[in-house]
């Protein structure tokens, strides 16, 4: 059988890919719109098993606003770099500030969904002078996610099982490209709302990501965000990047969440204005994990009167 090669992730449409270095690897970015370095920079980030195409609605959308958007492929997923190492949370926030270096800005807005928004959370804190306003999509603050799986028996439920299957050497990789990468469709209607899995686009959605994790190296790697995550609670590292994430943010934060999601439930959510007292919280009827996908008009609107703002 023949893999996709990464140059798959390069899908045609109304935008442009570029290659940027920054951090030491090379970074897919898709862009929409006139490349003005004059505008708002807007950066987009998937979340686990995924890749920029995730973000196609919001690019194009956010783009005819007048912002200057892109969406990434992170560190070893889509048509980016796959180095062995640089998984963690510190490695992930220089990833992105090196890229807002990289194309010529001074600051940014970050939107992140899942494991992307972890990472708007950290640049945030890690790199407050390149970070405007953070806007995410099922994604909690970590020390809230973190207390929220230890004390919330649902949260327990819905998440720590298959976080901990990931933990395996080589079995989760083999899992979520078997059947050309079936697991990937499963976890896409098992996270989802009821009504989008019967929707006109889902099939090509489904065709996309499967496609996207059989890449050569993609579903390790993005195991690995996984596993540092799990490893670290009990290294020196990981106690110090948590002891950094504990501090308040002053920017300006907006969390959207599917009211349906059963992967990130709402009480994970509640707490998160301990870390950022100024948080907005929209809440999308209806949708599931994926809400900037299931209802993408709903979740742009909400982008864009927060980006005006």
């Amino acid at each position: 059988m023949t893999l996709p090669d990464p140059s798959t992730a390069r899908l045609d449409g109304p935008w442009r890919h570029h290659d940027v270095r920054a951090n030491g690897i090379r970074f897919h970015a898709v862009e929409a719109g006139p490349a003005d370095p004059g505008a708002p920079l807007v950066v987009l980030l998937h979340g686990f098993g995924d890749f920029w195409w995730s973000w196609h609605h919001q690019l194009t959308a956010l783009a005819e606003a007048g912002y200057r958007t892109i969406a990434l492929d992170l560190r070893g997923y889509g048509d980016t770099d796959k180095p062995p190492r640089g998984y963690d949370g510190w490695t992930l926030a220089g990833d992105v500030a090196g890229l807002i270096r990289a194309l010529g800005h001074t600051d940014a807005t970050l939107v992140g969904h899942a494991d992307g928004g972890l990472v708007c959370w950290a640049t945030a804190v890690l790199h407050p002078r390149l970070v405007r306003s953070i806007a995410l999509v099922s994604s909690p603050h970590p020390i809230a996610l973190k207390r929220a799986v230890v004390r919330d028996r649902g949260q327990r439920a819905a998440l720590l099982p298959t976080f901990l299957r990931y933990q395996l050497p080589w079995r989760p990789e083999r899992a979520l490209t078997r059947d050309d990468g079936a697991e990937i469709e499963r976890l896409l209607r098992e996270r989802s709302g009821a009504a989008w899995p019967l929707s006109a686009e889902f099939p090509e959605v489904v065709a996309r990501a499967r496609s996207a994790i059989q890449i050569p190296g993609v579903a390790h790697c993005s195991l690995e965000y996984q596993r540092w995550a799990f490893r670290s609670q009990w290294r020196p590292d990981g106690r110090r990047f948590m002891k950094a994430m504990n501090q308040s943010l002053a920017i300006p934060v907006l969390q959207i969440h599917g009211s349906d999601d059963p992967y990130v439930l709402a009480a994970a959510l509640s707490h998160d204005t301990r870390w950022a007292p100024g948080r907005r919280l929209h809440r999308v009827d209806g949708a599931g994990h994926y809400a900037h996908r299931e209802h993408p008009a709903e979740v742009t609107a909400a982008l864009t009167e927060f980006l005006d703002r």
